[in-house]
């Protein structure tokens, strides 16, 4: 494009033809051309000759470009021009690109001083034919730069104030050239050293005396506590608050912030407003929850809140999601609830009103990939939320690492390129330039809905932690930084310099801080936290979670003629709606099966969930890889025009007054959109948030989410979330990658209540587990091991009676009709999932009338009053636990003593003491890959289980 760009602004009147022509000629014989404009044709790139080509015997028309003009371009056939004239205008033009392009590289960024500026030719000059002789001829360069002529030396003057300075600027690798050129004319002229006014300037002043100040006081008051302070990165403090000002006034209502534990406890008392008391108070052992409210809490610069403020006549609502030491995994978290958020508020087009602030440190942001996960949906209709701002606090280095040996790029954020975000490199210890970039970034967001990098440059004081010691390993950099004074110093010093606020009245804000922060020191020795706020603003009406081990289930049935009403919107397509052929008879057979009332597979049953739901006001989420056909072709809850693939979601369509439900099939992603749907379901607890994996196995690449967010949650940071994973369980003989959910490691993390894990085996079971997920008073996770050769298993069935008249959800399900009186049965079969079709067809065949089946469709919380009455009467039977994963694997080792507890239960009345084993030994892989040994494994377990 350099070409394009720089020939579409030169080449006017005059210009054009003299251009053109001299063009055709060289192209015909360059030898008959002037060297030095051979040379330049020469050197150009195919799409500019291109353009060169085209203009050749045709009238040149102004095209529009991404450049800055004070004024449109003339159309008035300008006097011709000298040769040397237009050589000039050419080569500046591609001089000033070149600084656009790569100006940044030669930006005065660190504060340390150890990085030096390094020379770039396309930076120089003289690579465009200029020498010191030229430097003040004047050229004409067409308004660019807001002038009409300018002499080379006013051309590099402007260029390096505006790129080489304290900000440098990476946006010419942006697509959009209105966004480009927005840039621009925001960057060009260093508006910034202008920008602010006194007033303005003693505020940034008071931000980055109460940054530092409260570093300096725990510093001081708690020696050798760990708090992975902000020094050297004060500016992010002004930065914050210049992003939620400039939101504020630009409509936006809430922000979310999410970071890693770097400066986070200077971010919760400085920006989000936590009191000083309350947080001295942790500091000195306390939990930050009322001692009424369990939980095992967290350490401090984990921890998050919430606040309202009111800017400019604005209220805002400020969060600061609490976040484990993962340090990116926060990123989708975020952006799923800032998400929900604006759905809530009905800001789905624009999706301006709430914003999300994410910062990350230098190393993370480059080495983690959940970065990258979070970036690429930004984009996704399914998950875009307006642009985020992200905010790199640049430490140059990890915990011990360098930047040599953190990222292979030029920058630490170079990934986001890949999805064009502007990016704004600062150096920390230019607080106003800070601020100006931080504005910039805001309004630019605003503007064009996009994620925003700002890269500001600084330095980390202290160690990793306070305690620990840098020099070891980096002595130069901690040589330079011992000598440097502190930015709030810098500042105040620069301000005493140009008159705006002399040192006394500096220090005078200081000692005003610091009589703040002792004050609150003394009081919180008596302070005790009153309230939780988990269960305030959206979550108001929900209680905390009971502790009845999920023994009593809320009543899920709905009306028959309900049902019919969803089942018929279902199977029935719009008018003139072209159907694949296959999906038209599958529409067909789900209306038999709603008219009937009988045979309703999985998929049915699932949409029947739904459905009433939305009936009832609940939207309803549901995201994963191609979950809108569903993986195994089972869902089609989208319904595609086969002439012009036009969408069609027949839920949505029920009646006219419904909630609605959004299918979206997801980016290859697991942990970044997992954690997504988690925000999302942590925002809105009134709608049935849901993520399936392609296949089970692929929560693993989500292990993060779902150990820190989801299992533990609301134990450490008090925060419910009624999120749903869907992860496609059953061993089909496919081999070890997509066979197991791996229900060991989800069972592993239960305790305290904290969730459900389910292996449901009927389509109504499966509706009821998902009206549930909405119609308690309370919010938890579900995970379900969800089927795959089940759902379209002719006995993996129901019928429309089990999802009404008074049903519900059934932690365990016995035999229904007894085969036989229950002291002659020998022996009891507990098991869970698909295996029971196995077992329940090999004693059909047999004739076998001495083997109870009992399926335990829910593992967690676990049923022990459900499982003792269905068991309790087999006085006479071994009891056998029979799953198909190997022994150490599945739910045996979780189950084992919970059995035995309940057989002990019974008051001795059965013979049974402990549960047997019944399955695969125990493995290092989930399954075979050999479909022939499968079969072999599991026809023996069957029979062993039964006894054969």
């Amino acid at each position: 494009m350099a070409g394009v760009d720089i020939l579409a602004t030169a080449m006017n009147g005059g210009n054009a033809a003299f251009i053109a022509n001299l063009y055709a000629k060289w192209v015909s014989a360059p030898e008959s051309v002037d060297p030095d404009f051979a040379s330049l044709f020469a050197s150009l790139g195919d799409d500019t000759r291109s353009v060169l080509t085209d203009a050749v015997g045709a009238s040149w028309a102004p095209r529009p470009t991404d450049f800055d003009r004070a004024s449109p371009a003339s159309t008035t056939p300008q006097p011709p021009v000298s040769r040397q004239a237009t050589i000039d205008s050419l080569r500046a033009l591609m001089f000033i690109r070149a600084y656009r392009v790569r100006g940044h590289l030669e930006a005065d960024l660190d504060p340390l001083g150890l990085k030096k500026p390094g020379h770039h030719p396309e930076l120089d000059p003289a690579s465009y034919g200029f020498t010191e002789a030229d430097l003040d001829r004047p050229i004409f360069i067409d308004m660019v730069l807001g002038r009409e002529t300018a002499t080379m030396r006013e051309i590099i003057a402007i260029l390096r104030q505006s790129y080489c300075g304290k900000i440098g600027v990476e946006f010419m690798h942006i697509q959009d050239p209105e966004q480009k050129s927005w840039i621009q004319r925001r960057i060009e002229g260093a508006p910034w050293r202008g920008a602010f006014s006194a007033s303005e300037k003693r505020t940034i002043l008071q931000h980055l005396t109460e940054a530092e100040g409260f570093e300096t006081f725990c510093q001081r008051r708690y020696v050798g506590t760990k708090r992975f302070g902000l020094e050297g990165g004060e500016s992010t403090i002004p930065a914050l608050q210049a992003i939620i000002e400039t939101g504020a006034r630009a409509g936006v209502a809430e922000i979310v912030i999410g970071m890693p534990h770097r400066g986070r406890l200077n971010t919760l008392v400085n920006i989000v407003k936590k009191p000083f008391t309350a947080l001295f108070s942790e500091f000195g052992g306390e939990s930050f929850k009322p001692d009424a409210v369990q939980g095992s809490g967290d350490v401090k610069y984990h921890l998050g809140t919430s606040t309202d403020v009111m800017i400019a006549g604005h209220q805002v609502h400020l969060s600061l999601q609490p976040n484990p030491s993962h340090l990116e995994a926060v990123d989708p978290v975020v952006a799923g609830k800032v998400r929900a958020r604006q759905d809530s508020a009905g800001d789905t087009r624009d999706r301006r009103s709430v914003m999300g602030i994410l910062m990350h440190g230098d190393a993370a942001f480059a080495g983690q990939g959940l970065v990258y996960e979070t970036l690429a949906m930004s984009q996704l209709i399914g998950y875009r939320t307006g642009g985020t701002i992200h905010i790199v606090v640049n430490n140059q280095i990890g915990f011990t690492t360098l930047p040599a040996h953190a990222y292979s790029g030029m920058y630490c954020t170079d990934v986001a390129k890949s999805v064009q975000s502007p990016i704004f490199h600062v150096n920390g210890d230019d607080p106003e330039a800070v601020v100006f970039v931080a504005r910039l970034a805001t309004e630019f967001r605003q503007k064009f809905a996009v994620d925003v990098v700002i890269d500001l440059v600084c330095y980390r004081r202290h160690g990793h932690n306070e305690t620990d010691e840098p020099a070891f390993t980096q002595p130069l950099m901690y040589q330079a930084i011992r000598a440097l004074k502190t930015t709030r110093n810098l500042y105040a010093d620069r301000l005493a310099a140009e008159g705006t606020l002399s040192i006394a009245e500096s220090d005078r804000m200081h000692q005003d801080f610091v009589a703040t922060l002792e004050a609150a020191y003394q009081q919180a020795n008596g302070y005790k936290p009153n309230k939780a706020d988990w269960l305030e603003g959206h979550w108001a009406g929900l209680n905390a979670s009971r502790d009845e081990e999920g023994e009593t289930e809320e009543p899920t049935a709905i009306p028959l003629e309900t049902l019919r009403e969803i089942g018929r919107a279902l199977s029935t397509p719009p008018e003139n709606f072209d159907l694949n052929p296959k999906i038209a008879r599958q529409l067909d057979t789900k209306r038999d099966m709603i008219e009937s009332g009988t045979g309703i597979d999985w998929a049915t049953g699932e949409a029947l969930g739904f459905g009433s739901l939305l009936l009832e006001g609940h939207r309803v989420r549901l995201s994963g890889e191609d979950c809108q056909r569903g993986t195994f072709s089972q869902r089609h809850a989208v319904l595609i025009d086969q002439v012009n693939q036009n969408e069609y979601v027949p839920l949505n369509n029920v009646r006219d007054d419904q909630a609605r439900i959004e299918i979206f099939n997801s980016l290859l992603s697991e942990a970044g959109v997992l954690g997504f749907e988690y925000g999302y379901s942590v925002a809105d607890p009134r709608t049935l948030v849901l993520w399936e994996g392609q296949f089970g196995d692929f929560a693993n690449g989500a292990q993060v989410i779902i150990d820190q967010f989801i299992a533990a949650g609301e134990s450490k940071w008090l925060r419910m979330s009624g999120l749903t994973l869907l992860l496609p369980h059953g061993y089909e003989g496919q081999g070890p990658e997509h066979s197991s959910a791996r229900p060991e490691r989800f069972l592993q993390l239960c305790a305290e209540n904290n969730m459900s894990v389910c292996n449901i085996t009927t389509p109504a079971n499966y509706f009821h587990a998902l009206r549930r997920q909405i119609k308690r008073n309370f919010r938890k996770p579900l995970i379900i091991m969800t089927p795959k050769s089940l759902l379209r298993h002719k006995l993996a069935v129901s019928t429309l009676d089990e999802m009404s008249n008074g049903s519900a959800f059934r932690t365990v399900i016995a035999e229904i009709d007894p085969i036989a009186p229950a002291e002659q049965i020998r022996r009891v079969v507990l098991c869970a999932g698909k295996v029971y079709y196995d077992l329940l067809a090999e004693r059909r065949d047999r004739g076998m009338t001495d083997v109870a089946i009992v399926r335990l469709e829910q593992f967690y919380p676990f049923p022990k009053k459900a499982l003792k009455a269905a068991i309790e009467s087999y006085t006479n039977a071994e009891i056998i636990w029979c799953q198909e994963e190997p022994e150490n694997m599945g739910a045996w080792h979780f189950l084992d003593r919970r059995i035995e507890q309940v057989l002990e239960c019974t008051g001795g009345t059965m013979t049974a003491k402990r549960p047997a084993y019944v399955g695969r030994k125990s493995a290092a892989s989930p399954a075979t890959g050999l479909a022939r040994t499968h079969a072999a494994e599991q026809a023996a377990l069957v029979k062993q289980a039964l006894g054969i």
